[in-house]
């Protein structure tokens, strides 16, 4: 396969942004479409999409995105119709991203397609699956779900004939693989060994930060598990608004519902205090940005990359108010009894599956044995693993019925 370079010049197309009236055309720094670094695989101009905007396509096409809808965000799909799964969470996500890139004049298409993508890898049962793969895979490289994304964007998708994956301009690829900043040796080892293949074509520059749009998704990612969580927390009896009076950030958004909130209507309070958090967290954000960018004064999207710090982020205030409230959503949500309980049958479901599948290869699907013949001990356990990730919780749950006796209600 050719590895040219497919990103167009100066003098290529103009991908029209539709502009509404009044809307403002993207600043020097926002990442470029038109100058884009290309793509790993040559291909050629869309011409009724811009690059940025073919990668959110073709994001919102893939397998992996359509599966996001039965995995597990903090609820099993089944507990509740109106919980979140990784699916409505990537949504939101998405448009607090856009949100966000159109206060800040950075490219709203690349935002958002980083937003829609950054929990393709994530395996059923949200981080429960993921701890258990990680702990499964402790002699075989372990387990990540941000290199899982990049996993399935850059082979595991297998829907187009001249290629595997997604083949995602080099910005995409870059806003996901630094999702949670540069890529430092220990803390990203399995982020950096998934993008050295990419070494050949070109670097992802992992020790420099991601451009504007990629912090904007990681942000938007923030605002939006924090607020929602608090959301389903409430709605699921693990929470009440006086639990919050106390708590960071929380606390000021309930003091200042209107009436009297024991006599209100709870559904209606709770959302209010959801759309209230999103909206004080997003003009945080928009404040301590624009304070940042006017400071730095960049001229391209390499002086945003090249700036040493993040350039798009919350105040230092609101990074200590969130670091209190997720710590209060750990004990109060994320390690309640309800939840743990769950999700440490959920673990053991993995484990079972994960297990079995690497001791009896008859146990997979047809295409997945044949694709484990003849690999070595460590292939074969990332390939196990890349099955299992996949899965849904609904066919998790299915695939342990039919290999063992008995499967747990998970309620």
């Amino acid at each position: 396969m050719s590895k040219a370079k497919q990103g167009s010049t100066a003098g290529g197309p103009d991908y029209g942004q539709g502009l509404a009236p009044g809307a403002r055309l993207p600043a020097p720094y926002a990442a470029s479409a038109v100058l884009s670094r290309g793509r790993y695989h040559t291909e050629a101009d869309c011409t009724t999409r811009s690059p940025f905007q073919r990668d959110r396509d073709r994001i919102l096409h893939s397998t992996a995105f359509r599966r996001l809808i039965h995995k597990t965000q903090v609820f099993v799909y089944h507990e509740g119709d109106h919980y979140r799964t990784r699916l409505t969470h990537s949504l939101e996500v998405a448009q607090i991203a856009r949100t966000m890139s159109r206060q800040l004049r950075l490219d709203e298409d690349l935002a958002e397609a980083l937003a829609l993508a950054h929990d393709l890898g994530h395996p059923p049962f949200g981080h429960a699956g993921e701890r258990a793969l990680d702990r499964l895979m402790e002699g075989f490289g372990g387990f990540d779900h941000n290199a899982q994304s990049l996993r399935v964007v850059m082979a595991l998708e297998r829907k187009y004939l001249a290629f595997d994956g997604l083949n995602l301009t080099w910005e995409s690829l870059e806003g996901l693989a630094k999702h949670n900043g540069p890529i430092v040796e220990d803390a990203h080892a399995s982020v950096r060994k998934v993008i050295e293949r990419l070494e050949g074509w070109q670097s992802l520059e992992p020790a420099r930060w991601a451009s504007g749009e990629a912090q904007a998704a990681a942000l938007a990612d923030d605002i939006a598990y924090v607020s929602h969580d608090i959301d389903d927390g409430l709605r699921a009896g693990l929470l009440t608004l006086d639990d919050l009076e106390g708590v960071a950030l929380a606390g000021g958004i309930v003091a200042g519902l209107p009436g009297d909130r024991l006599s209100g209507d709870r559904s209606r309070l709770t959302y209010e205090v959801t759309r209230r958090m999103i909206t004080v967290l997003i003009q945080d954000v928009v404040q301590e940005s624009r304070r940042r960018l006017a400071a730095l004064a960049p001229d391209t999207p390499a002086d945003i990359r090249a700036a040493g710090a993040a350039v798009v982020s919350f105040s230092p205030a609101m990074e200590a108010d969130l670091r209190s409230l997720k710590e209060f959503l750990m004990r109060r949500v994320y390690r309640s009894r309800r939840v743990m309980d769950v999700m440490d049958e959920a673990q053991a479901v993995v484990a079972r599956l994960f297990g079995l599948y690497l001791s009896d290869a008859s146990a997979l699907p047809e295409a997945w044995r044949a694709a484990q013949a003849g690999l070595s001990d460590r292939r074969r356990a990332r390939l196990v693993a890349d099955f299992v990730a996949g899965m849904t919780d609904r066919y998790a749950l299915a695939e342990h019925g039919r290999l063992f006796d008995g499967t747990p209600d998970l309620r």
